[in-house]
């Protein structure tokens, strides 16, 4: 089992940062293009993202011959909170719980790799990029409150 990540993986991956990043930017330079919304962005662009590694865990647990109820329930989990996030809190609040969920993802990663149904270079791809989202959610809701 390789764990080295595939580049088009790590480029796709890393790009995929690149509007959330632009975002807290532009929100905690305040550079005069800040928006009341730029904030709300991240928030969406990290429930989809939420959505997105549900996804690759069900693709992962599917390629059991008979995947249970159990992996394949926490597999819809991340999109459940996602919208839980949107529809729950006020912008400040879900954008904490958006960072808290984006880290709590990595230990269902983990059990993943170490069941062999995630590729072993995956955590190696995740880490980073569930831990920078985090912090961009994070910096995006301090923003709100401070």
């Amino acid at each position: 089992m390789t764990t080295k990540v595939p580049l088009p993986a790590l480029l796709l991956g890393f790009a995929g940062l690149i509007p959330p990043v632009g975002l807290t930017a532009v929100a905690l330079l305040d550079l005069g293009l800040f928006a009341p919304s730029t904030p709300g962005f991240v928030l969406t662009y990290a429930a989809v993202i939420l959505s997105f590694l549900g996804g690759s865990w069900w693709g992962f647990v599917s390629r059991q011959e008979q995947p249970g109820w159990v992996l394949l329930g926490i597999a819809v989990l991340p999109a459940l909170a996602g919208w839980a996030a949107i529809f729950s809190f006020q912008p400040p609040a879900a954008l904490f719980a958006l960072a808290a969920a984006l880290v709590a993802t990595l230990a269902v990663d983990a059990l993943l790799v170490r069941r062999r149904l995630a590729p072993g270079w995956w955590m190696k791809l995740r880490v980073p990029l569930s831990l920078l989202l985090a912090l961009c959610c994070a910096l995006s809701g301090w923003v709100l409150v401070r």
